[in-house]
C-alpha cells in the first residue's frame, strides 16, 4: 500500500536506524564475536583537560556498515544500479534513518577523584536512546520533502522554485502525496478510523480531534468487574473483594 509516501519513508529510516541501534547495542555487549567496542577512540582525549576516552564505546561504524549490508543491497540488485528511480529513493531514506543515530551520538563520562572530586574524568561514546531516535526522525517525516517523480541519476525537488536548494543527506523523501487515511479503503487495505477509540482529553494523535479527523465521537460507558484487595487467609486461600467500575470510551464517528 502508499509506496513512495512519506509514510513509506518514515518506515524506511525508522527500519534502518533501529538495525544500526540494535546491531551496534549487541556489539558494546559482547553478544556479536565479529564486533565490539569502538577501539579507534583508545589512548585519546586531553590530559590538559583532565579526561581520556575509557569505557565501552558504542561502535557504530560496524551497526552502519551491516545495515547498509542487509537493507540496500536489495534495492541495488533489483535496479542494476543504485542511482535511478524509486531505489535512489528509498536508498536515501535508508541513509537518513542510520545518520540520525550518528547524529545524536553524546558523549557520558564518569569522573574519578578523592572524595567524590571530578580531578579525572573517563568518557565514551554512546548512542542516544531510541525513542529520541524516533522523534527526530518524526520531525524529518513532517518536514519531509517532496522529489520529482521523473527521477534519473539524480533526486531533484518537485517544486521548480526549491530547486537549488540542497537534499540534506538526513531529509526523507518521497513521491507520492499520501492517501486519505481517515477513510477506509479496502483496496488500498486502509481501515480508516472509524470506530477506533480515541483520548477526549488529548491534543495528540491519539485525540479524538484528530484521530476522529473531524467527524466527532460517540461516547458510551463501560462496565469493569475485577477482583480487588486480595488478603492471604491463614490457611489457606485468598479472599477479595468484588470492584466494579464504570468508565467512559470514545469513539470515532
Amino acid at each position: 500500500c502508499c509506496a513512495g509516501t512519506k509514510e513509506t519513508a518514515f518506515i524506511s529510516a525508522v527500519t534502518a536506524a533501529g538495525l544500526v541501534h540494535s546491531v551496534t547495542r549487541s556489539c558494546s555487549a559482547g553478544n556479536v564475536t565479529e564486533c565490539s567496542c569502538d577501539v579507534t577512540l583508545r589512548h585519546g582525549g586531553s590530559a590538559s583537560e583532565g579526561w581520556h576516552w575509557g569505557g565501552c564505546s558504542d561502535d557504530i561504524h560496524y551497526g552502519m556498515s551491516f545495515s547498509r549490508k542487509f537493507l540496500d543491497v536489495p534495492f541495488k540488485n533489483a535496479t542494476g544500479k543504485s542511482g535511478s528511480g524509486l531505489a535512489a529513493m528509498n536508498l536515501h531514506n535508508n541513509e537518513a534513518g542510520r545518520q540520525a543515530v550518528a547524529k545524536l551520538m553524546s558523549v557520558d563520562c564518569r569522573c574519578h577523584g578523592v572524595s567524590g572530586s571530578c580531578a579525572v574524568k573517563t568518557c565514551w561514546k554512546t548512542m542516544s536512546s531510541f525513542e529520541k531516535i524516533g522523534r527526530f526522525l518524526k520531525d524529518k517525516y513532517e518536514n519531509s520533502i517532496q522529489i520529482s517523480d521523473r527521477l534519473k541519476k539524480k533526486l531533484r525537488r518537485k517544486e521548480k522554485s526549491q530547486r537549488k536548494i540542497p537534499i540534506g543527506k538526513e531529509d526523507l523523501l518521497y513521491v507520492n502525496k499520501s492517501p486519505n487515511y481517515c477513510v477506509e479503503d479496502q483496496k488500498l487495505g486502509i481501515p480508516g478510523t472509524q470506530g477506533r477509540e480515541c483520548n477526549r482529553t488529548s491534543q495528540g494523535p491519539e485525540g479524538c480531534n484528530l484521530l476522529c479527523c473531524g467527524r466527532g465521537y460517540n461516547t458510551h460507558v463501560v462496565r469493569h468487574v475485577e477482583r480487588c484487595e486480595c488478603k492471604f487467609v491463614w490457611c489457606c486461600y485468598v479472599r477479595c473483594r468484588r470492584c466494579e467500575t464504570m468508565t467512559d470510551v470514545h469513539t470515532c464517528k
